[in-house]
């Protein structure tokens, strides 16, 4: 029995991570980075942690995600609940883990089809 694994056509996976580079397929990104489960990897605003505004939340909104899995750096924080109201207004599911945890988390995710954005922060 031949064994592969299952990979959707299109969609993002995270394939390294070496704050601060993360690799999408064989792309390499610099920063702070939006990870879409399918489209354009962009730049996110905030380099540190402690940068963090409610817009940078408000800013997720418009790539539709279902789920956002925020990477917070080499160690897991929680941002405060003023800050996710956008997400939490619009019916988005948040779980936040430290980065290294959120790219896993990500490409498991992703490659089951779900509509999961990856905010990572690499600093």
């Amino acid at each position: 029995m031949k064994m592969q694994p299952d990979r959707l056509e299109g969609t993002n996976l995270i394939s390294r991570l070496e704050a601060p580079r993360l690799w999408v397929h064989q792309t390499a990104f610099e920063g702070s980075q939006l990870v879409p489960h399918r489209g354009a990897v962009q730049p996110w605003s905030p380099a540190r942690f402690e940068d963090l505004t409610a817009a940078d939340f408000e800013a997720l909104l418009a790539l539709k995600p279902e789920l956002v899995i925020m990477g917070t750096g080499p160690r897991l924080r929680f941002p405060a609940a003023a800050l996710r109201r956008a997400l939490v207004e619009a019916g988005v599911g948040f779980e936040a883990m430290d980065s290294a945890a959120a790219c896993r988390t990500f490409n498991v995710l992703a490659s089951e089809g779900r509509a999961v954005l990856a905010a990572l922060i690499l600093a």
